[in-house]
């Protein structure tokens, strides 16, 4: 299943050139990793306080293919590639208009209260894929 999150090109996204700041492509790509889980009907939040696990990064590919620029209309689509014990791969790809302008796979741990890896728990896992 694939996700679109559509985001829009600000003035603040851009440089002086009105092209996309290449680290604002990671905030457009959490932005629909967050909104792709929440979807699934997990809430982040309620996750954290029930049982202490939140999701970390653990690792980024990324490949810039295309400028955005200010005003465009994106779309973030985001899908997992494959949910394991306590980890999770997602591919992410941001577009406009269906051509792609960046891809990143993305791999999350869920980290317990203690700051350690933890299983995933199975409904989550469930949700997910």
């Amino acid at each position: 299943m694939t996700h679109s999150f559509p985001v829009r090109v600000y003035y603040e996204d851009t440089d002086l050139a009105g092209i996309v700041y290449y680290a604002n492509y990671l905030k457009f790509i959490e932005r629909g990793r967050t909104e792709f889980v929440r979807a699934r009907g997990i809430d982040q939040a309620a996750l954290m306080e029930a049982t202490g696990i939140v999701f970390a990064v653990r690792r980024v590919e990324a490949d810039y293919l295309a400028p955005a620029k200010f005003g465009d209309d994106l779309s973030v689509e985001t899908e997992v590639e494959a949910v394991k014990g306590a980890s999770l791969v997602m591919n992410q790809r941001v577009t406009r208009a269906g051509e792609v302008l960046f891809a990143a796979r993305v791999v999350l741990v869920a980290i317990g209260a203690a700051g350690t890896a933890v299983r995933l728990p199975a409904d989550i896992r469930r949700l997910l894929t």
